[in-house]
């Protein structure tokens, strides 16, 4: 498959490497040009391009940025891109530390239905609800016990089931997780986000989500996380996943 992703960052650059180990054709880009990403490029195998080269003759479209950064890719950038093009958004809404305040998704917009009004296109929310370590060390086979399950939301059945279907290749099961408007199961602050459940156990942290109480409790999950981060004999990942548990 051609893969094109904006995005260079911890999931944008990981994606790079594995789809690039997997075979795919992946090409990537970020907002201060190819050639800075001549690293990433000769490490992974992908190829450097600019963000309006990298939608071009490919299958799948993976934008993989800060929220605040959505508004400043150019407005036609999608526009000539043949609607069977997927489009996939990876991001999320960190208010406090990040993005800041975006008053149409703190009046009840998702976060990937404010990216897809803003690209003018439809998207699948994706790879959101894993950290860039366990997408990087955490693939499995498949029936393996453990398998991280990772949800897919979306309008277009045929692009969630294209999406999945690479969730399998990447070593994850691929969770149909219902429509953009119901994405906000796996926004960070509910019980599916980074907490690296399998199947069923994602099946029902998705039916436990509680959407009032989602900000709190990511609010909560950054000021603990920054605990973690300053504790002088530093923090093992799992660390990480067991305190998001926690909070649920």
């Amino acid at each position: 498959m051609n893969i094109g992703i904006i995005g260079a960052g911890q999931i944008g650059g990981t994606l790079a490497r594995r789809l690039t180990q997997l075979g795919h054709c992946v090409s990537i880009a970020n907002s201060r040009g190819p050639e800075t990403l001549a690293d990433l490029a000769a490490e992974s195998g992908a190829a450097a391009k600019s963000v309006t080269e990298v939608v071009r003759g490919v299958d799948l479209v993976i934008v993989s940025i800060p929220l605040k950064s959505v508004p400043l890719l150019p407005a036609d950038l999608l526009k000539d891109v043949p609607e069977s093009v997927v489009v996939v958004d990876t991001g999320n809404y960190y208010p406090s530390f990040r993005d800041g305040v975006i008053e149409a998704i703190e009046s009840g917009m998702t976060e990937s239905g404010w990216v897809a009004k803003h690209l003018g296109r439809p998207v699948i929310k994706a790879f959101n609800s894993i950290t860039a370590v366990s997408l990087n060390e955490g693939a499995l086979p498949p029936g393996s016990p453990g398998r991280i399950a990772v949800p897919v939301a979306g309008d277009d059945a045929d692009s969630k089931d294209l999406v999945i279907r690479l969730m399998g290749e990447l070593g994850f099961d691929g969770l149909d997780a219902g429509t953009l408007d119901e994405s906000w199961k796996q926004e960070p602050g509910t019980p599916v986000y980074a907490t690296d459940l399998d199947l069923d156990a994602a099946r029902r942290a998705l039916s436990q989500a509680n959407r009032a109480r989602s900000p709190e409790l990511r609010e909560l999950a950054i000021q603990k996380m920054v605990q973690l981060m300053q504790q002088p004999q530093g923090f093992a990942h799992q660390d990480l996943i067991q305190m998001l548990r926690s909070l649920h």
